[in-house]
């Protein structure tokens, strides 16, 4: 059976997780963020696998995380919404300099998401830092670049979400799925 499942992308500060909110409040299936949610868990625990401390580990916990989420709408009828994908992990450790793992390159490959991929750009008006997003905006626009480059070279067709408001984006991407082919 074809995927469901649609990525979410770009950089820090883009509008996607208001996208996604938008989106569920319309009754769509939504798969949280990993990072975020590791970023909360680790600091309440004292934990090391922070985007700050621990790279590598960071990345391997949302590789966990990104699979589980994958797997657990495996049999979506409709679609469901990922905010980031796994192939976003290997976009972190570039951005890191650091390689990306076996491990990590065999779930891209195993953990394909259905076409297209919507991509946030960098939007300077509406980004700002909290205390789980501490870069800064040359790094935000970095990221969605690195997004863009890595989701392409892995075959997906990427549709950038238009610069507007959040009842914009939903319609731009609720008309992208009524055109593009759906599964059976």
């Amino acid at each position: 059976m074809p995927t469901t499942r649609f990525v979410v992308t770009g950089g820090p500060g883009s509008g996607k997780s208001t996208l996604l909110a938008a989106l569920e409040a319309r009754g769509f299936a939504v798969a949280e963020e990993a990072g975020r949610a590791i970023i909360r868990e680790q600091v309440a625990a004292g934990g090391n696998a922070l985007p700050w401390a621990d790279r590598e580990a960071f990345a391997q916990e949302m590789l966990a995380r990104d699979i589980a989420s994958y797997v657990r709408f495996a049999d979506a009828r409709s679609p469901v919404f990922f905010d980031r994908g796994v192939p976003d992990i290997a976009g972190y450790l570039t951005l890191c300099g650091l390689d990306v793992p076996v491990n990590v390159s065999a779930a891209i490959s195993e953990c394909r998401y259905a076409d297209p991929v919507f991509i946030a750009p960098f939007w300077r008006e509406i980004y700002a830092q909290d205390k789980e997003r501490k870069q800064d905006p040359h790094e935000a626009e970095r990221t969605y670049l690195t997004m863009k480059r890595v989701y392409s070279e892995l075959g997906y067709t990427l549709l950038e979400l238009p610069r507007e408001n959040v009842d914009g984006r939903v319609e731009f991407v609720l008309s992208a799925l009524r055109s593009s082919p759906r599964p059976c």
